[in-house]
């Protein structure tokens, strides 16, 4: 397991270079990379093709600074000069623990007022290059794939608010035990909440612009699913608990070519630090779980990416909007719904013991059948 990068550059080449960047984070970041590469160029597609069009939006140029971008500008600057000053002379500390380390309220006050200093004077400076004595108004073209970073924030803010508040739903015995501590912990994500507060927000967003939806949500159902598998690329290397039940059964012949985690696994060195010591080992993750385990995440990986080729390979053959976006809750659905039987998850007491995934991921297949039965009805109506 590689909690961190640095144990990942470790191992594959000797080296060994102390960074605050965690594994899981890290494949996060990729998969947010990826889903905004995809979804831009689809959308670029559908303008080109017309089944989207720009947008003119009115905005005022040469205006002064306003009182509330001062203010942001001077916290923005103080925070990370607090912090970044503070981790330049305790570096080890952030390391060690860059989640503590953040969040705690220890920093470097003069930094933080240097830096809030040197970023209003260039916010001051840049503004007085674009300044004119009389605003004016423009007329704006805005065309839907230019927007797409800013959907990939407010999906990035809202989905990790979505993910935590399911995940304090589906384990609320830990909530109440420690609510501070589940709210501001970087663990501990529902991909589901993440999914469904994300989309909320950005179909919320992309309306504002009049983007049609049917289409903007066809654009993203391959990079959701590719991302989705990326995602779990981390989950599997850093080993964040997101694995299956015990599996003590031999590895079958037919994968006797292949490496005997992909079977079942101990996960050691784990990032959460689950399970029993390892004989002789030191530092900060040290254990490994008693019993071999189904690599759920690594699974999901395989499946995730054949969804993402078969939704790629389908997108330009389905002409009914919005359908592609159903077929991918279908196929994202059936996944997860059978992946749930070898993993380990905490479980409602209804319907003889049921997980908070099993119940989403089936209400996403009936919401697909449904949807897609739909628009194709619709279609035929028109």
């Amino acid at each position: 397991m590689y909690p961190t990068i640095s144990h990942l550059l470790f191992d594959l080449f000797g080296i060994n270079i102390p960074l605050p960047i965690q594994t899981f984070g890290f494949w996060v970041a990729i998969a947010f990379i990826f889903a905004s590469w995809i979804i831009s160029n689809e959308l670029k597609r559908k303008e080109k093709e017309g089944f989207l069009s720009s947008t003119k939006v009115n905005e005022i140029i040469g205006e002064s600074l306003t009182t509330s971008e001062i203010i942001s500008s001077l916290i923005t600057g103080f925070f990370i000069g607090f912090k970044f000053i503070e981790a330049l002379f305790h570096y080890t500390d952030l390391v060690n623990n860059p989640q503590d380390f953040i969040l705690s309220t220890r920093g470097n006050l003069l930094g933080g007022l240097l830096i809030a200093a040197i970023s209003f004077y260039l916010k001051w400076t840049e503004n007085n290059k674009t300044k004119l004595a009389t605003p004016k108004t423009i007329e704006k073209t805005v065309h839907p794939f230019e927007l797409v970073g800013n959907m990939t924030m407010i999906a990035a803010v809202s989905g990790i608010i979505g993910a935590k508040i399911f995940h304090n739903l589906e384990n609320m015995d830990t909530f109440l035990a420690d609510p501070i501590g589940q709210l501001i912990s970087f663990s501990g994500l529902t991909f589901y909440g993440g999914l469904i507060a994300g989309a909320v927000s950005v179909i919320w967003y992309a309306n504002k612009y009049k983007i049609n939806t049917k289409h903007l949500i066809d654009s993203a159902a391959p990079g959701l699913m590719l991302a989705y598998g990326v995602g779990r690329i981390g989950c599997q290397m850093s080993g964040d608990g997101d694995w299956g039940i015990d599996n003590f059964a031999p590895k079958p012949e037919w994968m006797s070519f292949l490496p005997d985690w992909m079977w079942s696994y101990t996960f050691p060195h784990n990032v959460i630090n689950a399970g029993v010591p390892i004989q002789g080992c030191t530092g900060n993750f040290c254990m490994e779980l008693a019993n071999p385990v189904w690599p759920t995440a690594f699974y999901e990986v395989i499946m995730s990416l054949a969804i993402f080729g078969i939704l790629w390979a389908l997108r330009k053959h389905i002409k009914v909007p919005g359908a592609l976006f159903f077929i991918y809750l279908a196929f994202n659905g059936v996944e997860r719904f059978f992946i749930e039987k070898i993993r380990i998850n905490t479980e409602y007491n209804i319907l003889g013991g049921i997980t908070q995934a099993e119940i989403i991921s089936f209400s996403l297949i009936l919401t697909a059948i449904i949807g897609v039965t739909y628009l194709y009805k619709s279609k035929k109506a028109i």
